[in-house]
């Protein structure tokens, strides 16, 4: 079945299902289109006309970059020949209304991990999709366990589409001879407790002490409360990120800062907390803000931001406690490494 299965016949037999089943493949199928398309535009890198330069700033005042524009329109033009109520986008200021006929709304994160490109870095694409209500323009303020189907795309030494509909997640990867998706991995689960963590270290002295106290404990090692010893890691792509946690485990930490702009925590609730969280609760781990489970909140806005610890489930719940136990969080007052510092005596 492993690398048989081509990604048509399996939306095929789901699409089976039920009227909504059909609707939801029709969508993914559509993203998977456009998402061979992206992966020739990146990968052609500066042979493209599309640099990844930086154009200015999308509607929610980050850098926006030529690719990440190409790569929105690219999707939109695919899903257009889909039945769809309300589509979001990273790249719109607003959700765009649609069929209100229709069954699903899809919200969309196009080029994750922009920023990268020209560094020859892993990137991808992040979909949710989602039930219809009655008036498409609330689409997008439902609770992420109203949550259909999603899935993200990376685009590095592979084109792999990782999708959970619900049921598991599975993994597919371009099969570039034959034009198409094919099925590699099949009901990913990932480890209750990590050997590696993520995060961006030089953001330490914004950290809240919660977040510094469970970090200190991961470079304790086997002399701290996790007893074993953990391996550090930062791409910097949320796609290459929870790639990395679904095929050997681990934890990744975005979590809020102190620092302007960061106090809500940095990445979107919609398209790209939501959609990830799905894909790691259903592959046995855990995902939350520090505080409360991501799955469970609804967005107020399009663009919302909010903290993101997602991974095994053991190290996610360890960061939730801490939040709850104010004592040994607010014991760490010490710097990174201070303990076997190479200047410390």
């Amino acid at each position: 079945m492993i690398g048989q299965l081509t990604l048509e016949d399996y939306l095929q037999r789901y699409s089976e299902t039920g009227p909504l089943a059909l609707a939801v493949a029709t969508a993914v199928d559509a993203i998977t289109v456009a998402a061979i398309e992206i992966a020739e535009l990146t990968g052609r890198g500066a042979l493209s006309d599309k640099s990844g330069l930086a154009t200015g700033r999308n509607s929610d005042g980050d850098l926006q970059r030529d690719l990440d524009v190409q790569a929105d329109a690219i999707i939109r033009r695919c899903l257009g020949k889909v039945p769809i109520a309300a589509l979001a986008s990273e790249e719109m200021q607003e959700a765009e209304i649609g069929d209100r006929e229709a069954r699903i709304c899809v919200a969309i994160d196009p080029l994750d991990g922009s920023s990268n490109i020209d560094i020859n870095m892993t990137v991808g694409t992040i979909f949710s999709i989602l039930p219809a209500p009655d008036d498409p323009s609330l689409a997008f303020g439902q609770c992420g366990t109203a949550q259909l189907a999603a899935g993200f795309v990376t685009y590095g030494p592979q084109t792999s589409l990782v999708l959970t509909l619900g049921d598991g997640v599975d993994i597919f990867t371009l099969d570039r001879a034959a034009g198409g998706f094919r099925l590699a991995r099949r009901a990913l689960r990932i480890p209750d407790t990590a050997e590696e963590f993520a995060i961006n270290a030089s953001n330490r002295r914004h950290w809240d002490p919660p977040v510094r106290a469970f970090i200190d404990e991961c470079l304790a090692g086997v002399d701290g409360p996790a007893s074993r010893d953990f391996n550090m890691r930062w791409i910097g792509s949320l796609v290459a990120e929870a790639y990395r946690i679904l095929s050997r485990g681990g934890v990744f930490l975005y979590p809020s800062d102190a620092r302007p702009g960061y106090g809500d925590g940095r990445l979107r609730l919609v398209y790209e907390a939501h959609p990830i969280a799905f894909i790691i609760e259903q592959a046995g781990g855990a995902a939350s803000t520090g505080r409360e489970r991501i799955l469970d909140l609804a967005a107020h806005s399009l663009h919302q931001r909010v903290p993101l610890i997602m991974g095994s489930s053991g190290e996610v719940r360890r960061v939730e406690e801490l939040h709850c136990d104010p004592l040994p969080a607010a014991s760490v007052s010490a710097p990174l490494f201070a303990q076997r510092g190479f200047f410390r005596l």
